[in-house]
């Protein structure tokens, strides 16, 4: 009887984390899966979700609003995927390193702007209490549902509609699938790219103000662990199909909860291991996804890695 308790309290306990921890997750992966689409690699996009939490908590700090800090930290991602995407339109640059640099730049952005935020609190983003109907805690707070987490399954159903049904969806394919047949018809491939990079860079930008106004809620330097990295393996694993983004982001997220789950019911012997779930998966998804086969299935032609 107590086993089966045990086992109930962290099954919701890892759903519970699975939703607060899968949402940075899926608004970086969803930004560069577009990215991707379009055919281009944003490796920066960590440094922008970093970026972006300081941003959103500063705001929320100085105006009481946090949800200007989410609207603020979307703009900041724009900019730095505005200048991501103006870089790497030049001649005989690499996307990748581009990101790279972006990435160490934003990172240090944001610590050199943000050390001022370390100790104040900011208003933080509500929370839905869809667990009203039941009398248990811990369904209560398995349940207890951040608006950015619906807004980023809605994102994720209507990019995956939008890839397949509208004319910018099927544009953003082309460019990315071959930059010829786009030029052939007439689209510029920079500017679709330019696009898309600025859009992915406002929904990194939105999952760092997630970080740091709601899970874990503040800032500091180390908010960010390699997120959107590791958003960037997600894409891959996901085949870049948004709707399996949002599958893949609630098992990193579920992998994140693994550790606090199994600490609330007292097993705390290797709980650093099971924290480091998300990192051992990560690395299963990258030497998974390097078999000759199907390494590269579904991704866009004109990825740099294709080549």
């Amino acid at each position: 009887m107590e086993a089966d308790s045990n086992l109930t309290i962290v099954l919701l306990a890892m759903l519970a984390g699975a939703i607060r921890v899968s949402t940075p997750f899926l608004f970086v992966s969803l930004g560069e899966c577009l990215t991707e689409k379009s055919g281009r690699i944003n490796l920066g996009l960590e440094g922008t979700l970093v970026f972006g939490a300081m941003t959103a908590y500063a705001i929320s700090y100085h105006s009481g609003s946090p949800w200007l800090g989410v609207l603020v930290a979307g703009f900041a991602g724009s900019l730095f995927g505005a200048l991501h995407g103006y870089i790497c339109k030049l001649p005989r640059v690499n996307d990748i390193a581009i990101g790279i640099a972006l990435m160490l730049f934003g990172t240090g952005l944001a610590f050199f702007l943000g050390k001022a935020y370390i100790q104040p609190q900011a208003p933080r983003l509500p929370s839905i209490q869809l667990g009203g109907w039941s009398d248990n805690a811990q369904v209560q707070s398995a349940l207890q549902i951040n608006p950015l987490f619906l807004v980023g399954i809605a994102l994720a159903v209507f990019l995956w509609w939008a890839f397949r049904n509208t004319r910018w969806g099927l544009i953003v394919r082309m460019t990315g699938d071959s930059a010829p047949a786009a030029l052939a018809m007439g689209y510029s491939v920079n500017w679709v790219r330019f696009t898309a990079t600025t859009v992915g860079g406002f929904c990194a930008g939105v999952g760092g103000a997630f970080l740091s106004l709601y899970y874990p809620g503040s800032w500091s330097e180390g908010l960010s662990s390699g997120q959107g990295l590791m958003a960037v393996a997600l894409v891959i694993f996901a085949r870049w199909n948004p709707l399996a983004c949002f599958g893949a982001a609630l098992l990193f997220g579920a992998a994140g909860a693994l550790g606090p789950a199994l600490q609330s019911i007292g097993v705390t012997q290797g709980y650093y291991f099971f924290n480091a779930a998300p990192y051992v998966l990560t690395l299963l998804i990258m030497i998974a996804s390097t078999s000759p086969k199907r390494s590269l299935k579904g991704a866009p032609g004109e990825l740099s890695i294709t080549k």
